[in-house]
């Protein structure tokens, strides 16, 4: 009997060969240089803003050689699988315009070198098993769990390197006759790769980030098949599928790099050209005096979901995730303020070569410098897309006032220096509150300087009944100098601090009680044009409301 008898035991009905598959899947009609890139999350859980991280730096990849990228399902690990992950993973993109140039979703394929979730070409990955088996280099394993456990401990009892290699590959020598005798006789078995690398040899692999690495060669017999579900595991899977639908880069966190031998072992087993490899850092967080490793269970913002929650603008985003993909992001911005992400030239030398900070603080201030340049439209739509999902009250609210938000959405925005309060949607409301009736109902006031009841409610009469005038910014700067000037405190600054002791305060003490009064907060955007938009009468009520109060 030979190797021949046994792959056709295993997989009698494929009939397709290794070569078949080769003619269907023909090299791609691309530029010299062009990258073919792939994003292939596994479908078991929420979209990880380190599977984004990698996605993000795929598609430039891909935008920046006139390639392809293209989004591949790993769906063969079934007891992960989580129903809905697929569509997070398409949404997700969608949100961002991260879009694939080709992919299968819903039944509809995009691409000519599908299908592309795996589980779907399970005969594709049996053909290539099948000639692995064929030319010795693959085998069925019928070691039991236990038998499994057991050798794990003797090894470790003995001080010895874990795993299933060299003599302790206890299948790999089997005779033909016997393995297609345990097969006829139903033992359950799994399909092994069978290694010829001895881990005591070095090899040079280049990754294109980190660059030359010293690497043993590959010696363990790795699961390429299981029993159950008779679908391949990642380590095969993807070396098939990266050589037929020829991925030219393959982008992939840097826990998969003591990999790596065994994936080029396989590839070279079959006669195949590996991608070039792209090991990207982790992501890191500042967590007080440390970095570690952003968490799954810990940091909400883990996922790509807390920043559509927040309401952070996409662009802003990506413009943070590109300052960690290359260090030299943004300088580059700096000195190109009009264009795109996608005009920056991506290099993978300049990635990080330990962790990537994501600093959410970063993240904040290229927020708040996007949205304050904004127009008010574009904000408000914003701001109303976003309520219209996570905040319905308030979406009720600004659609009834439409125009009153826009206006103060406006508030010191067509300035030369716009003012930079909102560095994403869901803050909005705590700080324009005070705008609105419906949503005023304060509590306690931040008075400042002045806490003297009697001056407060004096300061506020006199104002209303002497000094209100709204029709100009500067007439009305006039007259609140007037009302200090007329109570005893200076409505020049400079001559107040040089000769403090001659006044009650200044002009600024007089300011803030107007300020607190009308909206109980020290700090808000321009006093002036929040008193425009409030009107006289919701003033006058306010004020009132002060005086009883106190």
């Amino acid at each position: 009997m030979t190797n021949k008898d046994l792959a056709d035991l295993i997989f009698p009905n494929i009939t397709n060969t290794v070569e078949d598959y080769e003619r269907m899947y023909p090299e791609r009609d691309l530029p010299e240089g062009a990258a073919v890139t792939r994003f292939a999350p596994s479908p078991t859980g929420y979209m990880h803003i380190g599977g984004f991280y990698q996605a993000l730096t795929d598609y430039i990849l891909a935008k920046n050689t006139g390639g392809v990228f293209y989004l591949r399902n790993e769906d063969t690990d079934k007891l992960r699988e989580v129903d809905s992950a697929v569509e997070l993973i398409m949404k997700t993109l969608e949100e961002y315009n991260i879009i694939p140039d080709e992919y299968e979703y819903k039944g509809n394929i995009e691409g000519s070198y599908g299908p592309y979730i795996q589980s779907e070409r399970k005969e594709i990955y049996h053909a290539y098993i099948k000639r692995l088996i064929e030319i010795g280099r693959a085998y069925p394993c019928f070691c039991t769990k236990e038998e499994l456990e057991e050798l794990r401990r003797s090894q470790e009892a003995n001080k010895m390197r874990t795993g299933y290699y060299g003599r302790y590959a206890r299948c790999r020598n089997i005779s033909i006759e016997t393995a297609i005798e345990r097969i006829k006789k139903g033992d359950p078995y799994i399909i092994r790769f069978k290694s010829e690398g001895d881990f005591n040899n070095k090899i040079i692999f280049e990754d294109l980030s980190k660059g030359k690495l010293s690497l043993s060669e590959n010696d363990l017999d790795e699961i390429i098949m299981k029993s159950e579900s008779m679908l391949p595991t990642y380590h095969f899977a993807h070396v098939i599928d990266d050589h037929l639908m020829h991925t030219t880069h393959v982008v992939r966190g840097e826990e998969w790099l003591p990999s790596v031998t065994k994936h080029i072992e396989m590839f070279k087993a079959l006669g195949l050209k590996p991608p070039k490899y792209i090991h990207t850092p982790l992501i890191l967080k500042q967590d007080g005096d440390v970095k570690r490793k952003i968490s799954k269970r810990k940091d909400p913002e883990a996922s790509m979901s807390y920043y559509k929650e927040k309401g952070y603008p996409t662009i802003a985003v990506i413009e943070s995730l590109m300052t960690i993909i290359n260090s030299n992001y943004e300088e580059w911005h700096t000195a190109n303020p009009d264009k795109t992400f996608l005009d920056f030239k991506f290099s993978p030398k300049k990635m990080s070569p330990s962790g990537a900070l994501y600093d959410l603080e970063k993240l904040n201030n290229i927020s708040r410098n996007y949205i304050s340049r904004m127009t008010k439209d574009e904000v408000y739509d914003s701001l109303s897309k976003w309520a219209k999902e996570y905040d319905k009250d308030f979406y009720e609210l600004i659609t009834k006032h439409k125009e009153y938000t826009k206006d103060i959405l406006n508030i010191e925005r067509e300035q030369k220096k716009p003012r930079k309060d909102y560095a994403n949607y869901s803050e909005i409301k705590s700080k324009i509150f005070y705008m609105y009736d419906e949503l005023y109902n304060p509590t306690s006031y931040e008075w400042g300087n002045i806490t003297d009841k009697e001056e407060i409610i004096k300061i506020l009469k006199t104002y209303m009944d002497k000094y209100y005038d709204i029709t100009d910014k500067e007439v009305w700067f006039n007259k609140v100098k007037e009302l200090t000037d007329s109570l005893g405190y200076c409505s020049n600054i400079k001559e107040y601090k040089a000769n403090p002791d001659n006044y009650k305060g200044s002009v600024a003490d007089i300011s803030t009680v107007l300020r607190v009064a009308l909206t109980s907060k020290c700090m808000t955007p321009d006093l002036y044009e929040i008193m425009r938009l409030l009107g006289k009468d919701r003033i006058l009520n306010r004020t009132k409301h002060i005086e009883e109060e106190l």
